[in-house]
């Protein structure tokens, strides 16, 4: 998978899929699904219904991108 780069995280929606989150992270799909079951994803999941989200503000926070202009 490959990793998002600063200028990708600009765009991104409310919130995103795990997925989307992992690449963000440089995570491969599965091992993100697998902290997401550990309750150990770096960030805030959020379960709706049978799909799992994470808030883009705590992605952002994770990464550190307050300090690049791209959080809020």
């Amino acid at each position: 998978m490959t990793p998002m780069k600063l200028d990708d995280l600009a765009s991104l929606p409310t919130v995103v899929s795990v997925t989307t989150a992992a690449r963000a992270l440089g995570l491969s799909r599965g091992f993100a699904y697998e902290l997401v079951r550990r309750n150990e994803f770096p960030c805030r999941v959020i379960r709706i219904g049978g799909c799992y989200r994470v808030p883009t503000a705590d992605l952002l926070s994770v990464l550190g991108a307050e300090r690049f202009g791209q959080g809020r």
